[in-house]
C-alpha cells in the first residue's frame, strides 16, 4: 500500500547543503569584489601619479630659471675675495711689488 504514496522526508540538499552553497557563493562574491576593489585602487593610484607628474611638469614650465649663482671660487669666502681685490688694486697702483702681492695672495688663499 505504500507503493503509490511518496515517502515524506527531505527533498533537496537540506540545511547543511544550503549553508555550504551559500558559503561558496558568498566567498566567491567576496573574492570578486576584492579583486575589483584592488583594480580600482590601482587605477586610482595610477591616475594620481599621472596628475602629480603633470602638475610637477607644469610647475617646472612656469618656474623661473634658477638665478645665475656666483661662480664658485674654489670655496673662497666673500671676505677673501674682497681682500684679494683690494690687494690687486694696491698692486695696480704700485704700492705693492709683484713679490709682496704674491706673498699676500698666498696667505689669503691659504697656500
Amino acid at each position: 500500500m505504500l507503493r503509490g504514496r511518496r515517502a515524506v522526508g527531505r527533498r533537496g540538499p537540506g540545511l547543511i547543503g544550503v549553508a555550504a552553497r551559500t558559503a561558496v557563493v558568498a566567498g566567491t562574491a567576496t573574492a570578486v569584489s576584492g579583486g575589483v576593489a584592488r583594480r580600482q585602487a590601482a587605477r586610482a593610484e595610477e591616475k594620481e601619479q599621472e596628475q602629480y607628474e603633470a602638475q610637477m611638469a607644469q610647475q617646472a614650465a612656469y618656474a623661473p630659471p634658477p638665478s645665475a649663482a656666483p661662480a664658485e671660487s674654489g670655496g673662497i669666502s666673500d671676505d677673501a675675495i674682497a681682500k684679494l681685490q683690494s690687494l690687486a688694486e694696491l698692486h695696480k697702483q704700485g704700492v705693492l711689488t709683484e713679490e709682496e702681492f704674491a706673498v699676500q695672495k698666498a696667505k689669503i688663499l691659504g697656500m
